[in-house]
């Protein structure tokens, strides 16, 4: 009676769940606003920094918005109504976690500077809540929208034969509308916090020798906006889509493989592995809050703490669900230990994959300080070695997500790679707490130096901000970790799907993904090259925007000699309308490149659904590679950066000092640009291939 009550129950229990994680999020952010705010000095820093971000995202909105439109249209005369509301609540969902935890962000910058200058455990409790409010906004609103989309769809189709069928083609459209929202956000984002960076660095510091974040430097009001509109409203897209996704395709698999008595158990279950882990978020959440330990171990506590609790109850609730086990395709019956198995693998990977990246992104490891140390023979060998190092990076994560999809396929086939999926993207609450931590202490720091505070301030604020460097890293190997475990799920949804939709035609399903078979491995050649076109397509559009803010802030130095003594003031409001436009501008080409070359493989007559299952494989395979290389070089970088501004290798001003800036200039990109948007892009394309499956089967049957 319990199992039957849990599995009927279990949506409207994980979306009791996912309020109360929205709950508490609108606790905090009432516990934000009404923390301390600084001086009137301190309050008009953060005041542009608040307009410019506004003012960027609305004007990005409205030009996702006409896009957004033209693909519902699509979407819903290629797919149906469903598909298409499915779409629109997609994207609207995932930019509203994006805009509400931006907004949010540039009010915590402020009161994490003024909560410095009382104790750096008062500055780490307001950074982190900032951050924690993103993190429980994303969780929250994708778990919300998803099973709400599931639950009204499946049960106000009038054939129940047809319901759950409808309520997953309405998942499919939620699914490519938080991933191509999320596309351009991480793209659009990207490219204006790196232009602005990147331009201000390379005036500011290298030429003109000014401090990070100095008042006299025309374009660090635009740098400090492109740490919010880049880190916080950018990331919570990319995770929200992530999530979002990976929830889709444990239901879709879940649909498609499980069958017997247990097969509706196997549609509920990802839904309560969502929100089991909201809760233990929460309480992660009060753990760090509650310690009063070194910051990065409260950090990492958090996490742990969070992990071990959503494990305990797991184990409970997957014997509660499948008290006789589940029937798999593939796999035959596989035992409640085995999907506990799977869900438990999902925890693990989570873990190791932000240890790994610690390991090559933090200041107290070894790749780190090689960087540091490689600075002080030049420019070239810091280059070198932080290429090295991304390489590097790369083995381990590749390996244990090798080992995962080993150990959860074998456990429970494809729907335990679902499952450990799902449950390695049910902890994200806390993870993009850790991440959006990040350009909150970043901030503090430069309201701190411009509003004049004495140094001791800008100390605590630059060791939560290495840390929060750190953490941005780990996040960002998170994501695109689990990116690549959801898309192979999406890559066995796909041959599903398509081996459903021969047989409604009444055809025989006889494809085989043959690695001997040429089509095939053209796909593989079309799919790996994509993540490579993409990225030199973010990367050109980071070097054109920053391109022109150098050029701008060269000339205001040169028209008023007065702004580098102090005497004039810089006009901040150029540089901020020059990255907006061009991140708005640039962000369109690749944003859709992926769509684009999907729809062509699936038009095109000489190709089929053997050269397009290439292409999602050979997308998946060298996007995760690259991906992981590019954040890690780019995080490993940054911080060699600051390690020499700590007084090592010669520290600020020498040598070491200026091959390190060059590092980290070039690191910008490749880690906030590039790297994490090849992350929603391995997803477009598996999502789209799967959206346009009845669009195409008649011309593939025919072929």
């Amino acid at each position: 009676m319990c199992a039957l009550s849990l599995v009927s129950d279990g949506l409207s229990i994980s979306l009791v769940c996912a309020l109360l994680g929205l709950l508490y999020a609108a606790y905090l952010i009432r516990w934000v606003l009404v923390s301390p705010s600084g001086n009137d000095r301190m309050r008009e820093i953060a005041g542009a920094i608040q307009q410019g971000a506004k003012a960027y995202l609305n004007r990005q909105i409205l030009s996702i918005g006409a896009i957004a439109v033209l693909i519902f249209a699509l979407v819903w005369v290629g797919r149906g109504l469903e598909s298409g509301i499915g779409f629109l609540v997609g994207a609207v969902c995932s930019l509203a976690a994006g805009y509400i935890g931006m907004n949010v962000a540039v009010r915590a910058n402020v009161r994490t500077t003024e909560a410095a200058t009382r104790s750096p455990h008062a500055a780490l409790r307001v950074a982190f809540n900032g951050g924690a409010i993103t993190g429980l906004l994303v969780v929250g609103l994708a778990l919300l929208s998803v099973g709400l989309m599931f639950f009204a769809v499946k049960h106000f189709t009038p054939d129940p034969k047809e319901a759950v069928h409808a309520a997953l083609d309405a998942l499919i459209g939620t699914a490519l509308g938080s991933s191509l929202i999320s596309v351009f956000a991480r793209l659009g984002g990207g490219i204006y916090t790196k232009a602005a960076d990147v331009g201000a660095d390379l005036v500011g510091k290298i030429e003109s020798k000014l401090d990070e974040d100095d008042p006299r430097n025309p374009a660090t009001i635009a740098d400090n906006v492109g740490d919010n509109v880049g880190d916080c409203a950018g990331m919570a897209a990319d995770v929200f889509e992530t999530y979002a996704v990976s929830l889709i395709g444990a239901v879709l698999v879940g649909s498609l493989t499980a069958t017997g008595a247990s097969a509706e158990s196997a549609l509920v279950y990802p839904f309560l592995l969502g929100g089991v882990s909201v809760i233990s978020a929460v309480i992660g959440i009060l753990f760090v809050n509650s310690v009063r330990i070194a910051p990065t171990r409260a950090l990492q506590g958090g996490v742990l703490v969070s992990a071990v609790l959503s494990a305990a109850v797991f184990w409970p609730l997957t014997h509660t669900l499948f008290p006789n086990g589940v029937v798999i395709g593939g796999k035959g019956n596989c035992s409640a230990g085995s999907i506990f198995f799977a869900s438990l693998i999902g925890l693990v990977m989570t873990y190791v994959v932000l240890l790994i990246t610690n390991y090559y992104t933090s200041t107290d490891h070894r790749p780190v300080r090689l960087i540091a140390r490689a600075s002080e023979t030049g420019h070239a060998t810091n280059i070198i070695a932080g290429l090295a190092t991304g390489l590097h990076a790369t083995a381990l994560p590749v390996a244990f997500i090798g080992i995962a999809i080993l150990l959860s396929y074998h456990a429970a086939g494809l729907y335990g790679i679902a499952v450990a999926v799902m449950s390695m993207l049910s902890m994200s609450g806390i993870i993009i707490a850790l991440d959006a931590f990040g350009p909150i202490t970043d901030n503090a720091g430069g309201i701190a130096v411009m509003a004049g505070l004495d140094k001791k301030v800008r100390e605590t604020t630059d060791d939560l901000d290495a840390i929060g460097n750190t953490m941005k890293a780990v996040t960002k190997g998170y994501a695109i970790a689990s990116a690549g475990l959801a898309a192979l799920v999406l890559f066995g949804s796909y041959v599903e799907e398509l081996k459903v939709a021969y047989e409604r035609l009444g055809k025989h399903f006889n494809l085989a993904f043959d690695l001997q078979d040429p089509n095939v491995i053209i796909g593989l050649f079309i799919g790996g090259g994509l993540p490579f076109i993409f990225s030199a397509f973010s990367m050109d559009a980071v070097g054109k925007a920053a391109g022109a803010v150098v050029k701008e802030v060269r000339r205001q130095l040169a028209a008023k000699p007065g702004i580098l003594e102090g005497k004039d003031t810089p006009d901040y409001g150029t540089c901020v309308d020059i990255v907006t436009k061009a991140a708005l501008r640039e962000m369109i080409i690749p944003a859709l490149l992926p769509v684009l070359v999907v729809i062509a493989v699936a038009w095109c007559p000489f190709f089929g659904p053997k050269v397009l299952g290439g292409v999602l494989v050979g997308t998946i395979v060298t996007g995760l590679f690259i991906g992981i290389a590019m954040t890690s070089s780019g995080g490993a970088w940054d911080n060699a950066k600051k390690f020499i501004e700590l007084g090592n290798h010669g520290g600020k001003g020498s040598p070491a000092h200026s091959a390190s800036v060059t590092g980290d200039t070039v690191g910008d990109p490749y880690k906030d640009t590039a790297g994490p948007a090849v992350n929603p892009m391995i997803k477009v394309v598996n999502i789209v291939a799967i959206l346009i499956i009845p669009v195409f089967i008649k011309l593939w049957v025919a072929q």
